[in-house]
């Protein structure tokens, strides 16, 4: 009986995709990790690594991937490797509007310290750095006759060495007037505290906006009367520190206490 003749074995010419396709999953798992590397966010970066060694063990190195580094165009995912896509995440975080707006005011003070320091010793102005913003407090008996709204001529370069620094800021400001506890003579000009403080503000705004081109449109207005003071009204030293007129140079601080619609003039600065 003949024996049957073996059949040569087919030789498999494309046993090198298998090497091949290996070779590209850890080239490919290289540079993820590269990536991860360069990220400031190490703890994405700890993930990514952590995918890659548990893609490589299960062989699902994309799909294990893809969470992290922002999934697919139509799928958002945990990071941002899609962010700009379709489907990617797009919400940035909020920042604070007036973040990055508002001048640093600590070289402001600096400057009108030194531009004012024959006023800050004689104690015709104060300055000091709040939370709000830069104080410039203007002592009514350096700056306005008793009872009255009017400032004189002779402390207009004092004021122009204010403007001077506002100028050179973008912060809007305010104009504050202030009044001791002393009710006002029933033949005084103004009637009440609360008249006196709120003009003396006004003319302190109208002389740096018309004499000294502030633009108008950066200016707020307050009247306390004596409900703000600086010192106790129960002294005439207390007093004399009370009845006065504050410009503030706001803080991105004190701007969240404006009307919405001047917060949001100042940020399109």
């Amino acid at each position: 009986m003949a024996r049957r003749r073996k059949h040569a074995e087919h030789e498999n010419h494309e046993r090198w995709l298998v090497s091949y396709a290996d070779f590209i999953t850890l080239l490919f798992a290289f540079f993820v990790v590269m990536f991860a590397s360069s990220q400031t966010d190490k703890g994405k970066a700890e993930q990514m690594s952590e995918a890659v060694r548990t893609a490589l063990e299960q062989g699902s190195v994309g799909s294990a991937l893809s969470g992290i580094l922002g999934g697919t165009p139509d799928d958002a995912g945990k990071g941002s490797a899609q962010m700009k896509g379709p489907g990617g995440q797009t919400k940035l975080s909020k920042k604070d509007p007036t973040e990055g707006r508002a001048a640093e005011l600590t070289p402001t003070k600096n400057t009108l310290a030194d531009l004012l320091k024959d006023e800050l010793k004689t104690g015709k102005m104060q300055l000091s750095l709040e939370e709000r913003g830069l104080v410039i407090s203007f002592s009514q008996s350096a700056f306005f006759p008793s009872g009255t709204d009017e400032i004189p001529a002779e402390t207009y370069d004092s004021i122009r060495k204010v403007a001077s620094a506002i100028q050179g800021v973008p912060n809007p400001i305010r104009c504050e007037g202030h009044t001791d506890s002393v009710p006002l003579r029933p033949d005084a000009r103004f009637q009440s505290n609360w008249e006196l403080s709120a003009a003396r503000a006004i003319a302190m705004m109208e002389l740096l906006a018309h004499c000294c081109g502030v633009p108008r449109d950066r200016f707020s207005v307050a009247g306390y009367a004596e409900n703000a003071p600086a010192a106790t009204n129960e002294e005439e030293e207390g007093r004399r520190r009370n009845r006065r007129v504050d410009i503030v140079i706001l803080s991105p601080a004190g701007l969240k206490a404006e009307p919405t619609a001047a917060a949001k003039r100042f940020q399109g600065h």
